[in-house]
């Protein structure tokens, strides 16, 4: 990819404040301009100090005076007007970075849930922040920098080619090698190449680490220290070795290029005594080498600074492209004119799935030909052994996938030809996996309905059995859950989403063990609540524990993708399938006991040397 199709995108982010940015220009520009006016005084000042340097007292002091005071109003505007144009490029910034951020979020809220399964949580939480951070950067930043940094040696270098062709002619050779230098730094492949790998090292380490962060009850119970933790570890080594590999590749031309461009006037310091041995009684020419030698240091600064922006441009390209390539990503389609049903029948019709694509060397078939219809206003349960495609199929009803054959309906109208809103409207879920926001409790009930009152949450709150413990709470429904403020147990958080679904009050249910995480003296009290919650609902309920999708009216046995045997409990029962042996295991477990006899059936012989060990 070419430099120029790189810079295609940051500067069509940056476009969109397209005036504040011009403006910070013009003022940079201006800036720069008026920075060159103390050396034109500087010049003016040593002119005539040096012509009458043998008689001091005809010294023109109004004249000295006057160059002084039109340098410093020179420096003072050229501070007000670099100030303005840096105010200007930050508004624009943090305006660009605002709705950057806005429209990533909204984005990844609408890409198929795949995506997030493929993507780890901490290379795109860095993508949002820090990638979006270095936009910021470049427009608040490398813009009117850059602007300085060119246009400064520009207006430098035509003075002084105005003062002496000849001198300004020698200081040409050291900052074109210079800009080789940079070329070689940052224009070329290989070092295209590592600062790629640096930014995929970065986010590697990243996910890692919020991955061994995450896992930290696991991390103590087992004494797993960083270094033990192999992914973080080879993450960090892998992070360690590009950057002494990026520090390896830049390390001479950064030193050559740093060594030349802060030595400019030892190169015009050789050929300006040469000239001005040629030249002893020309005086002029001798105010022009003393004021090449004042000027040639401050040349180097905007060429030092151009370096530092090329290296950090680098960075903030390959942080762009990954901005990109999320909003490359494909989101849920759709419709033009979204349906909305009339009845709420779920229909699930030949539906098969894969969350790769066929012919990728990652395929493998998930659901095969699933088909069934769940009646309004009844329950239909899911059930089976484990990774049998149960919570794929309740996925699927909510679109965090599409399907790749046949189709799902609601009510007649194909799930697809809904909209997302609609359909969200409709189905209501409570997952095993509970997510909670690092928000008040009273807010994380309320995102099932933004517009009820507090007595309508308090209500729910009540049949969802977690008023009780709300109440206990310092703050009440105004604790904070998370950092800063509470942490729930796992079945406290299972209400707490029983609740928010009471809230919504969607005509269609789907609940994947929603008592998963109580304990016995609080699952009679949630499973009442839930009573209250499928009044009248089209309920579809993934189940372990058998015994609460008894009274069901329909019984789903997944197995390997399909449905292998439904009915009612009792017609399952009788069928002496697969249905029955859960069942009996079922039952076994229930009456299951922790003791000597459930360990050791019969007795067992241990060899000494096993004893010993």
């Amino acid at each position: 990819m070419s430099a120029k199709s790189e810079m295609s995108g940051l500067i069509k982010i940056a476009s969109e404040k397209k005036g504040l940015l011009t403006a910070a220009s013009l003022f940079s520009i201006l800036s720069s301009l008026l920075q060159i006016a103390p050396f034109i005084a500087v010049y003016n000042i040593i002119e005539e100090l040096l012509r009458h340097a043998q008689q001091p007292a005809s010294i023109d002091k109004e004249y000295i005076l006057y160059w002084g005071i039109f340098a410093l109003i020179a420096l003072i505007a050229a501070l007000l007007t670099l100030y303005i144009g840096v105010m200007c490029s930050h508004i624009a910034a943090f305006s660009i970075l605002y709705k950057l951020r806005v429209r990533l979020a909204e984005h990844v809220a609408k890409v198929p849930m795949g995506y997030h399964t493929k993507t780890a949580t901490g290379e795109l939480k860095k993508i949002i922040e820090v990638s979006v951070e270095k936009i910021e950067k470049f427009i608040a930043h490398q813009l009117p920098d850059t602007v300085c940094a060119v246009i400064m040696p520009i207006l430098l270098l035509s003075y002084l080619f105005w003062l002496d062709w000849r001198l300004a002619l020698v200081l040409l050779i050291p900052i074109g090698i210079g800009f080789w230098l940079q070329f070689r730094m940052f224009g070329n492949v290989m070092g295209q190449t590592a600062y790629r790998e640096f930014q995929h090292a970065v986010e590697e380490m990243n996910a890692t680490g919020v991955e061994y962060v995450r896992g930290m009850p696991a991390v103590k119970v087992f004494g797993i220290t960083a270094d033990s933790f192999l992914t973080f570890k080879q993450a960090v080594t892998r992070y360690r070795d590009i950057s002494l590999h990026i520090t390896d590749l830049f390390k001479t031309p950064y030193s050559l290029f740093s060594v030349i461009v802060s030595s400019l006037f030892t190169f015009i310091i050789p050929i300006g005594i040469l000239l001005l041995s040629g030249n002893s009684g020309n005086q002029s020419f001798a105010i022009t080498f003393i004021l090449f030698l004042i000027i040639a240091p401050s040349l180097s600064t905007p060429l030092l600074n151009l370096m530092y922006l090329g290296g950090g441009l680098r960075e903030i390209v390959e942080g762009n492209k990954r901005i990109e390539a999320v909003f490359a990503e494909p989101v849920v389609t759709e419709p033009v004119v979204p349906q909305v049903p009339v009845s709420y029948d779920i229909a699930f019709q030949h539906v098969s799935f894969a969350y790769e694509r066929k012919g990728s060397k990652d395929f493998k078939s998930v659901l095969q030909d699933i088909h069934f219809v769940a009646k309004a206003g009844e329950m239909t349960a899911l059930v089976g052994p484990s990774g049998g495609g149960k919570s794929t199929i309740a996925n699927l009803l909510l679109r965090f996938w599409d399907v790749q054959e046949g189709e799902i309906t609601i009510g007649g109208v194909p799930i697809r030809e809904m909209g997302t809103n609609t359909l969200m409207e409709t189905v209501s879920f409570v997952f095993q996996d509970v997510h909670l926001f690092y928000d008040t409790i009273e807010a994380n009930i309320r995102m099932g309905n933004m517009t009820v009152s507090k007595e309508a949450v308090i209500e729910v709150s009540k049949t969802a059995c977690c008023h009780e413990f709300i109440e206990k709470l310092e703050h009440g429904y105004d604790t904070k859950i998370g950092e800063g403020g509470t942490y729930l147990s796992g079945g406290e958080a299972q209400r707490i989403a029983i609740a928010r679904a009471l809230l919504k009050n969607a005509p269609i249910l789907v609940l994947d063990e929603a008592t998963a995480y109580a304990d016995a003296e609080n699952e009679k009290k949630i499973q009442q609540g839930l009573i209250e919650l499928v009044k009248g609902k089209t309920v579809l309920i993934i189940a372990h524990r058998l015994s609460t999708i008894r009274a069901a009216e329909q019984i789903l046995v997944v197995k390997q993708g399909e449905i292998v045997e439904h009915g009612t409990h009792d017609e399952l029962r009788a069928e002496n399938g697969l249905y029955e042996q859960m069942w009996q295991a079922h039952q076994s477990a229930s009456s299951w006991r922790l003791g000597a006899e459930n360990i050791i059936s019969s007795p067992q012989v241990i060899p000494a040397g096993e004893a010993s060990r």
